[in-house]
């Protein structure tokens, strides 16, 4: 009986009800969109490097080596020599090496040296490897590979030549125009940092440099036989990353690193230094939490409302119910059952429109601003904040329901003036 006159309530008072339900909608599906991309931002941010044990790099801040070496954020305070990558990468615990080299942009885009192990090993996300969308990985001097992001900015395709600019600022002030790079291949888009880079092999990083030795371009023509690999002797590197063969020796690895006496050096285990720098800017995550919880208290409080504005107008028809036979607990009851009807429906369409907006606001979030948004079911985390919605949306039908409560039979068929 009770769940039939809720329906007929609300039926009647379609409308409002339909207000309240769209209210609950609205704050469920910003309150766990909100949540998604929090933790999309977080798990993107932490997954950019995995499989990875160690990232080695001169001495200095291990943020900052950190920031430099996955994210191509900043510069290090000193580069390494080359006899002390090829001495670390030698050690037996070591199973492969990434060395990186940076300094160089191309139209405010970083450019990366390395070589093939960074694309052959190279982690993100889990176990996926860095795939090229179409071309070839760089072998020859003035070959470049391209992220997913630079390639569509700048409308570049496989064969055409690019000039790359001297130093990392946006603005190109002194440009490499001796030395043209030409584009051999273009990467898959990952979300990641590896969409917004330039990529270059180690020589060529070192041949355009060639005449720069003061910083700026001496104007003495480089006979072309001198760019050729073979002639060309890698000197300094920015970091590398390593592997090794078992994640018992991590930290004795780093230790020895730490102690190397032949250079200043360090060691950071990039997890761990995810974590700390997560840490840091924690207090966006929580504002974000704090916005989602604002929006959903905006919501209950919509229920809360809605009744409770409701009963004066309906005090006869809860006077009439109990002339009919309705106890008090039967009109409490009722509206109980209305408010948590409402909730759920809400709670309801507030998923179903959660799930549509991430079909369409997917793509948006990673071409923008690299957040990937697995489209899965609903967490355990997110079960428990429906849980307390519909807990929350039911509670503040009390308040009214205790009004309608309270009211007394004579009180409901007298006429006020």
């Amino acid at each position: 009986m009770i769940n039939f006159l809720t329906y007929k309530s609300i039926k009647n008072r379609k409308f409002t009800s339909m207000l309240c339900v769209l209210s609950i909608t609205l704050s469920v599906t910003l309150f766990l969109g909100i949540e998604r991309i929090r933790n999309g931002a977080r798990e993107g941010f932490t997954n950019t490097i995995s499989k990875t044990d160690l990232i080695i790099g001169a001495k200095g801040g291990p943020l900052q080596l950190l920031l430099y070496t996955v994210f191509h954020i900043g510069g290090a305070v000193n580069n390494i020599r080359m006899s002390t990558y090829e001495e670390i990468k030698s050690n037996h615990l070591v199973e492969w090496s990434i060395p990186i080299s940076l300094g160089d942009t191309y139209k405010g885009f970083r450019v990366v040296a390395t070589d093939e192990n960074f694309f052959e090993h190279y982690r993100f996300r889990g176990d996926k490897q860095v795939v090229l969308r179409e071309g070839k990985v760089p072998t020859e001097t003035f070959d470049v590979v391209l992220g997913s992001e630079v390639a569509k900015k700048f409308q570049l395709k496989v064969g055409d030549p690019i000039v790359l600019s001297h130093g990392i600022s946006s603005e190109a002030i002194l440009s490499h125009d001796t030395t043209p790079f030409h584009i051999v291949g273009t990467i898959t888009p990952t979300q990641t940092p590896i969409d917004t880079g330039v990529f270059i092999n180690l020589y060529g990083m070192e041949a355009m440099h060639f005449g720069w030795e003061t910083g700026v371009p001496s104007g003495d023509k480089i006979n072309p036989e001198r760019f050729k690999k073979e002639n060309i002797k890698l000197t300094q590197i920015t970091s590398f990353m390593v592997k090794l063969k078992s994640r018992i020796a991590v930290l004795k690895m780093r230790r020895e690193i730490d102690q190397y006496d032949k250079e200043p050096v360090m060691a950071i285990i990039p997890g761990l230094a995810l974590q700390e720098m997560w840490q840091t800017i924690g207090y966006v995550e929580q504002i974000l939490f704090l916005v989602s919880l604002c929006v959903l208290l905006v919501g209950v409080l919509s229920i809360l409302i809605s009744l409770y504005t409701s009963i004066n107008e309906r005090r006869r028809e809860m006077a009439i119910l109990r002339s009919l036979g309705a106890s008090s607990r039967h009109v409490f009851a009722l509206l109980i059952y209305e408010s948590s009807f409402l909730v759920l429906l809400g709670c309801i369409m507030g998923v179903v429109s959660l799930y549509g907006l991430l079909y369409f606001v997917r793509p948006w979030l990673e071409s923008n601003f690299s957040v990937y948004l697995e489209v899965q079911p609903l967490s355990m985390t997110e079960w428990f904040y429906l849980a307390g919605i519909f807990v929350a949306g039911t509670l503040a039908g009390l308040i009214p329901a205790i009004k309608a409560y309270m009211n007394s039979l004579q009180d409901g068929l007298t006429i006020k003036f």
